[in-house]
């Protein structure tokens, strides 16, 4: 076993110059003993408030940040073509002589004015949820959300979170459950669904049901099974850490009948006593100390520890997670057995950039924007929601539920020590998935297509135990939070007059291995391309962006393992086609050409660090579009050409071109994860 003295502990701290509970958790090694999963004897939840990903690590390096080399073509504006990086705003003061805005991410400088720290918060609600994804158009955030939404933090802003992320690992694919705000969010986290066939209560879109009905909650019940008493009938202890007084409404058990019942004393008192009372974090250090932590927690903030803009700030929530980070390494030992899993219910309306994997949208004549392989059963907005018919427009019923945006996860663990990046597809339900995974219970609520698409958290650890050397220490939030505490009102900053560029911290992070081996491949038809997707590992969500009517949504392909789904698109008015593809794990395809260009025969196999191609032409000219590599910048094939991956860690870009034919052109680039072999973030994204 890992040496857990106190006396080595102290030490470590004070050599960091941090008291001695800040730096615990980074010096702690696992407890080994099986060197599987079996080895965590608690899972702790700690779902905080309202950011989204790129608000608050945008910036940070080697991460899917400011810095990626795809960013989503966006439909144009007076004439020039744009990316998501350019948002448009055509709010009232949004257009200066005929011309729409165009909003880039701006910094909030805490440097230069402290109160950004408690910038006010945007709109979270379904209607606009919706209107700032626009079905994966993602145009027009602005509008929907404000223009402070734009608005982001960098490292000097938020050093604990920074820290956090680079000690431990940091998700970049973790999403929102639904395009809406906290209770139906963290719906999913404590039961894996809002009840979408409206069967037992729900759907649920809003907060109608954040509350007991005495205190303002809508009074008819929620009936369907939540997470806690799955585990209770399988005979996991579990409890929830809160003030009852004051946890800001973010318990959604409470929406629950046989929640509502045990709080009146007429139903199971463990409910009570384990869901609906007060047990702050004292308790939680109790119970450390005690060897009496559950096996699994939940911790619920008050609402100044809660992170959410307005009555909290990225300040005042570092000291409430540090808070907790002290109360559970208060025992190393039980921290040694100990997951800790840190995420955000909801972006509030706060931008991020990529666009959430998502069943397919319809069409306005009811046609499929896409196909799934994949059960969609229960992921479509088809009936009424009970209490919410003011946010409820009939015009979204079709919509898909989710994901909704990017959120901040992060997974703090003795398993999870040393600046790692996992780039897996997740949403809430992946966390009931972990606890499954761990504790040998069956949540049914989740649905098939989640179940597909996102993953179990499993791949974001080691089990296997080595003992990683720890990283940087944890910067001590007090004086930050003591200083947000005293800002008196929330700014409503604006981007500058004139665009200031965004960037992304330079270099790369240790990056988790993938379960994706995914591919398109296309090929010319009668009446225009014809693309076939494919997923050999997990399952994947494409989207496929068509440059020629940006003004539609993006067709979106859900494939499951082993799957080929074959899509086709019709000749533009110019007789060419333009089709930009984007899955997960740094995939991307990009087919453009005419209907007259040659019939090139292009072809291409990826293997463990190798890619080659194979043409039925010679001259066709291959670009590296990397920064290092061992591909001449340009070079001109010969009908076959193998490229070697091995110094790039199995990344790849490449762009194919043939004098012959101008508009005709391939890109492939990504990623080639071996199973169980770990990599880098992206070592070729802009900077």
């Amino acid at each position: 076993m890992a040496d857990l003295t106190r006396r080595s502990l102290l030490g470590a701290a004070a050599l960091a110059g941090l008291p001695a509970s800040i730096a615990r958790a980074a010096m702690i090694a696992p407890d080994v003993r099986k060197g599987t999963i079996e080895d965590v004897a608690h899972v702790v939840i700690l779902m905080q408030e309202n950011r989204s990903f790129d608000h608050y690590f945008g910036t940070l390096r080697g991460v899917r940040g400011f810095g990626d080399r795809f960013p989503i073509p966006l439909a144009p504006v007076d004439g020039r073509q744009r990316t998501v990086w350019e948002q448009q705003d055509c709010a009232e003061d949004g257009a200066e002589h005929g011309k729409a805005r165009l909003t880039p991410p701006f910094h909030l400088d805490t440097q230069a004015r402290f109160d950004v720290m408690r910038i006010a918060g945007t709109p979270h609600t379904w209607p606009d949820a919706h209107a700032a994804w626009d079905q994966g158009r993602m145009g027009n955030w602005p509008e929907a959300k404000t223009r402070r939404a734009m608005g982001h933090y960098r490292r000097e802003d938020i050093p604990f979170q920074f820290a956090l992320a680079e000690t431990f690992t940091i998700c970049d694919a973790y999403h929102c459950a639904i395009q809406t705000g906290t209770n139906s969010n963290r719906l999913f986290l404590w039961s894996g669904t809002n009840d979408p066939h409206g069967t037992h209560g729900g759907p649920a879109i809003g907060n109608s049901h954040d509350n007991f009905p005495e205190q303002g909650g809508a009074a008819d019940d929620y009936l369907w099974t939540t997470v806690p008493e799955r585990l209770q009938a399988a005979g996991i202890d579990w409890r929830i850490y809160q003030d009852m007084a004051d946890n800001f409404t973010d318990n959604p058990l409470v929406g629950f009948r046989a929640y509502r019942k045990a709080n009146q004393g007429a139903g199971d008192p463990a409910l009570r006593e384990r869901a609906l009372s007060t047990q702050a974090l004292d308790r939680l250090r109790g119970d450390v100390l005690g060897g009496t932590l559950p096996q699994v927690s939940w911790i619920i903030a008050d609402a100044v520890g809660s992170e959410h803009p307005g009555p909290s700030s990225p300040a005042q929530g570092a000291l409430y997670t540090a808070q907790v980070l002290d109360a559970l390494t208060a025992d190393p030992r039980v921290w040694a057995r100990t997951v800790l899993l840190v995420m955000f219910d909801e972006n509030d309306g706060f931008f991020d950039h990529v666009p959430p994997p998502a069943p397919p949208s319809f069409a306005a004549d009811g046609s499929l924007l896409g196909a799934s392989g994949v059960d969609t059963a229960g992921e479509y907005h088809r009936h009424a929601a009970p209490g919410e018919e003011k946010i409820d427009e009939p015009r979204l019923r079709g919509r898909p539920y989710g994901l909704g945006p990017r959120v901040p996860m992060y997974v703090v663990s003795p398993w999870s020590r040393g600046e790692w990046v996992n780039s897996q597809v997740f949403d809430h339900t992946s966390v009931i998935r972990f606890l499954e995974t761990r504790f040998g219970f069956e949540e049914t609520n989740i649905s098939p297509w989640r179940r597909a698409v996102c993953g179990d958290l499993t791949s974001a650890f080691d089990f296997s135990a080595p003992d990683r050397a720890p990283f940087g220490p944890l910067p001590d939030p007090r004086a930050d939070a003591l200083r947000a505490a005293e800002i008196a009102s929330q700014p409503d900053p604006a981007p500058p007059a004139e665009p200031r560029a965004f960037r992304q911290e330079p270099g790369i992070r240790r990056s988790r291995a993938l379960p994706y081996r995914l591919e398109v491949t296309e090929r010319i038809g009668s009446s225009g391309p014809v693309l076939r997707f494919a997923a050999d590992g997990a399952a994947a969500v494409f989207h496929v962006y068509d440059r020629s009517a940006l003004s539609l949504p993006p067709r979106r392909y859900t494939v499951a393992k082993g799957q080929r789904i074959d899509g086709q698109w019709d000749w533009d008015d110019q007789g060419g086609y333009d089709l930009w593809v984007l899955g997960p794990g740094g995939f991307h395809r990009h087919f453009a050409g005419r209907r007259e260009d040659p019939v090139i025969g292009l072809s291409w196999h990826l293997s463990p660090f190798r890619l080659e191609l194979q043409a039925e032409v010679d001259g066709l000219r291959l670009h590296s579009m990397r920064t290092a590599t061992p591909l001449p910048q340009e070079s001109v094939m010969k009908r076959h050409a193998a490229i070697s991956l091995r110094e790039s860690l199995g990344w790849y870009d490449v762009l194919i071109e043939t004098p012959g034919a101008p508009h005709w052109r391939r890109r492939l680039a990504g990623r080639v994860d071996l199973e169980g072999r770990e990599t880098t973030s992206d070592p070729f994204r802009t900077d």
